[in-house]
């Protein structure tokens, strides 16, 4: 295991995440994890582009390296709690893809 229990990352750049509200889940994410004391357990990062156009706000949690598509305040609450603190991945959630560039829009 790598130097965190969880590495979150969440797409906060280009047209679509952005204007989607990543920035807003990144802040959930963020301030959740602090607030439930996991400083120095679980990461919460700014992510650029992960190809996914189309399909965000996008956040990926590793070492389980679980994508998630279309989140918003609310998605990104329940993900932090079942997902990050608890280890349970949210299949509701969850965004399953081919390898590679899946965009619906060209927004890179």
């Amino acid at each position: 295991m790598g130097q965190y229990r969880r590495h979150v990352f969440v797409c906060t750049i280009g047209k679509t995440c952005m204007a989607a509200g990543g920035q807003e889940v990144f802040d959930v994410l963020k301030k959740g994890a602090a607030t439930a004391g996991l400083q120095g357990v679980v990461r919460i990062n700014k992510a650029g582009c992960m190809n996914q156009c189309g399909h965000g706000p996008m956040a990926v949690v590793y070492p389980e390296d679980v994508w998630y598509s279309g989140l918003d305040a609310e998605k990104a609450t329940r993900i932090l709690q079942d997902h990050v603190i608890g280890g349970d991945p949210v299949g509701q959630f969850r965004y399953i893809a081919p390898p590679g560039d899946n965009k619906l829009v060209d927004d890179a």
